[in-house]
């Protein structure tokens, strides 16, 4: 049984998938790039493959050895207790990742997004049972903040019970036994170049920092977790602001143990659009954030050297890849 009751690390990771979607057309959506009839030629083949791939990585991030903060034991490994998840289609593409992928035995549960994405790209909140216990959720939806702009990624916020211990001591585990505040993220891309989509991700965060503000108002030190793909890289002014507004990016220094220096690489560049934000509260507790550069999640790139991420397409060219982003890998002791 994959699930482990007795859990010495909780987990934590952040994915953006590559456009998983499914093989059906929703009339509802510009869908029709992946579907079997397109140039993509998306079949129920790559897309079961797609699938499983996904439950791979999430299996090998869990055993990713890690020396605990206390005592320097390295963990034995178990599946993550929370997967933050974008670029997922609907409930159909969860379903399936949940409940018939190499992951079917996990027992994992989820949460998602139904957002006005003209593609139909929503986010999605996985998580183990065992290990946390929502008590509420709901979609955020982001303001137009002009004419020109696309509806775009709700944000998904979620508010449960860690049930796993958390924390150096007593006080520690008493306190994060209460609340976690969880707020999934894609912000809009740099589609039309930086400085002219820049305030659409402006306005991400602004819906950001106003749901922190809300969940401050009633818990003052509030456990508060956001992740997920930003678009942006730390030095841009949306996720300084959030920064600002007293949220630590623990994935600032994160790199990989196999080449990454960043999650996403652009023309033989190392950059990171994933991000990890957390309220002091839950800073303080937090013990390692890491690239999981896995090498099979990685091949060579010949043209500008050293290595990039294993992608599903180049263009419309498919080869059986994971993702163009490397997923980050957060822990807690």
């Amino acid at each position: 049984m994959l699930v482990s009751f007795l859990i010495s690390l909780f987990t934590v990771v952040e994915l953006n998938c590559e456009n998983l979607f499914d093989c059906q057309h929703d009339t509802l959506k510009e869908d029709q790039e992946f579907l079997p009839s397109s140039t993509h030629h998306w079949t129920h083949t790559r897309y079961w493959r797609k699938v499983n791939h996904i439950g791979q990585e999430l299996i090998a991030l869990g055993e990713l050895p890690v020396k605990e903060a206390n005592d320097g034991q390295e963990n034995d490994g178990h599946l993550p207790d929370l997967v933050l998840l974008c670029e997922v289609e609907n409930d159909s593409v969860m379903r399936d990742l949940t409940q018939r992928s190499l992951l079917r035995r996990a027992r994992y549960q989820y949460l998602m997004t139904n957002s006005p994405d003209l593609r139909g790209i929503d986010v999605a909140l996985m998580y183990n049972p065992f290990a946390f216990h929502p008590l509420s959720w709901h979609s955020l939806r982001i303001a137009p903040p002009d004419k020109h702009f696309r509806p775009t990624r709700d944000i998904l916020y979620v508010c449960g019970i860690v049930l796993g211990q958390i924390g150096t001591t007593p006080q520690q585990n008493e306190a994060l036994q209460d609340t976690l505040h969880v707020l999934v993220v894609h912000a809009p891309s740099r589609s039309g170049g930086e400085a002219f989509s820049r305030p659409y991700r402006l306005a991400v965060e602004q819906r950001l920092e106003n749901c922190i503000d809300s969940i401050r108002q009633q818990q003052p030190e509030a456990m508060i977790l956001i992740g997920g793909d930003f678009n942006d890289y730390s030095s841009s002014p949306a996720l300084i602001k959030l920064s600002w507004h007293d949220m630590t990016e623990v994935s600032r220094d994160a790199t990989g143990s196999h080449g990454a220096r960043g999650t996403y690489r652009y023309q033989g560049e190392w950059g990171s659009l994933d991000h990890f934000f957390l309220s002091p509260s839950l800073a303080a507790r937090s013990h390692a954030c890491i690239i999981g550069d896995l090498p099979w999640l990685m091949e060579e790139e010949k043209k500008y050297g050293s290595v990039k991420p294993f992608r599903t397409y180049y263009g419309p060219r498919y080869q059986p890849g994971y993702s163009d982003h490397l997923p980050l890998v957060l822990w807690f002791p």
